[in-house]
């Protein structure tokens, strides 16, 4: 168990040493010189590392914007965190989730393997906040031991199989069918932005065709607009809550001056985040050629959501901003129905909300992206709301899982969990033997959309 838990804690939960991991085993297989393989792998790992620096400069930033959106608007209630809730859970649960992780991962790699849906979800941490989730879940229905560890891992290996599947018709669109998916639990929030998109953005122009003016023409580079917009964003909540409410973060700096300073280190974030982005794909979607050959043929890396922001950097600050919008209207309506008061997170909405920005646009232009990602910051006020109730004492702990995916599987397999251990095996199997269906049935009907794509190309050339 010791080495069981040092695999699942400080590698395959670690994203940067995961899919480093895994490059170098993509190099090996391909026969790649010691040089290049050296280099690819090194390459990958430093990539992810400055991604996950960006991500933290963006998380440090986006704190104090939360404190200051809740103290002018005095809201109070729980607050979605993944971390808070995962490292709370670990003394309870630290041995199970270890398991559930490990052998829910060797379960994608199988299903990978033997269906048509290839992909392989690399997003370390979510995989580790997925099984903690279900371990919680799990153990607060009773059901312990070897049975929690087997369904457990049976729900964890299908969600990290058919979550990127589901995705993936729409991010082919996005990225231009670059060879890689989305791995990121909060997908039924960008499946729901993109065919949202679909519904409201005919005729809608791209946010990426914003009309800039040449007078400000300094507007068009995409990093200064998004530093400009969150400056004002900013500002006008700093304003609001008054220095008073701001001091305690501002250290004695002036709080206006502090804001504008978050702004810019929000703007100077998202740009680390590219950074690693792009060095990431330069060497992992060419190394997962070596996996493809070797272990499971025409597997596909699904990554982190910041994959996505390169393609729309302006629908990224829409789709956060409107999320955001949608988890303040989500918190004036689970009052009135009696549920717990979920007040909006800096780092979901952020993350998820750009994300689900991204998809509404590439289905419906701005109105896509504006609506799709109002409609996701619901979806993360609702559905976390609804899953307190299936965490046991954890769901007193003033905060709870932020992301659509989590919110779902755990009110699923609670609800499974709720009818004892027969009907647990039951209904996991079953329900994920549907999923696994549905993902097989998209990822061949992508397939072969890609092949009659091509054949028209060449007759056409």
């Amino acid at each position: 168990m010791a080495v069981l838990q040092f695999i699942v804690n400080e590698i395959l939960s670690k994203p940067a040493l995961l899919i480093g991991l895994i490059a170098l085993i993509g190099l090996l297989a391909l026969l790649k010189s010691p040089s290049e393989i050296l280099s690819g792998s090194l390459k990958t790992v430093l990539g992810f590392i400055i991604l996950i620096g960006g991500a933290g400069i963006l998380v440090g930033a986006l704190a104090p914007l939360g404190d200051m959106i809740q103290s002018g608007l005095h809201l109070h209630g729980v607050v979605p965190t993944n971390e808070a809730i995962v490292a709370l859970a670990q003394k309870a649960f630290g041995a199970e989730t270890a398991v559930i992780m490990a052998v829910g991962f060797v379960f994608n790699l199988v299903l990978a393997r033997v269906t048509p849906a290839k992909y392989v979800f690399l997003t370390g941490h979510h995989l580790f906040y997925m099984a903690t989730l279900l371990a919680v879940v799990l153990g607060s229905a009773n059901i312990t031991g070897l049975n929690e560890v087997i369904i457990g891992s049976i729900f964890l290996g299908t969600m990290a199989l058919v979550m990127p599947a589901f995705t993936y018709p729409f991010m082919r669109k996005i990225n231009g069918d670059a060879g890689f998916a989305l791995g990121h639990f909060n997908s039924l929030g960008y499946v729901i932005s993109a065919l949202v998109g679909k519904v409201v953005g005919k005729g809608s122009r791209s946010t990426e065709e914003i009309h800039v003016p040449e007078s400000v023409g300094f507007l068009r580079d995409n990093l200064v607009m998004t530093t400009i917009v969150m400056v004002v964003f900013y500002l006008v909540f700093a304003l609001i809550a008054g220095p008073g409410s701001v001091s305690k973060d501002a250290a004695g700096s002036n709080y206006v001056m502090y804001a504008f300073t978050q702004a810019l280190t929000f703007g100077a974030g998202v740009a680390v985040i590219m950074l690693g982005v792009r060095m990431v794909l330069a060497e992992i979607v060419p190394a997962f050629q070596g996996i493809s050959e070797r272990f499971v043929p025409n597997a596909m890396p699904a990554l982190d959501c910041p994959t996505t922001f390169p393609y729309a950097p302006n629908a990224v600050v829409i789709g956060f901003i409107s999320s955001l919008a949608g988890g303040l209207v989500g918190l004036f309506l689970v009052g009135p129905i009696g549920l717990a008061l979920i007040i909006p997170g800096m780092v979901p909405h952020f993350f998820d909300g750009g994300t689900a920005g991204v998809f509404g646009n590439s289905t419906g232009g701005r109105r896509g992206a504006v609506i799709g990602s109002f409609v996701n910051g619901l979806l993360i006020t609702f559905l976390p709301a609804l899953l307190l109730g299936f965490l046991g004492g954890f769901g007193l702990a003033n905060t709870t899982f932020g992301d659509s995916d989590f919110a779902w599987a755990g009110i699923a397999a609670g609800t499974f969990a709720q009818t004892g251990i027969v009907g647990a095996y039951v209904l996991t199997v079953g329900f994920c033997g549907i999923l696994v269906a549905a993902a097989s049935w998209i990822s061949v009907r992508q397939r072969t959309t890609k092949e009659t794509t091509k054949e028209t190309l060449e007759v056409a050339a």
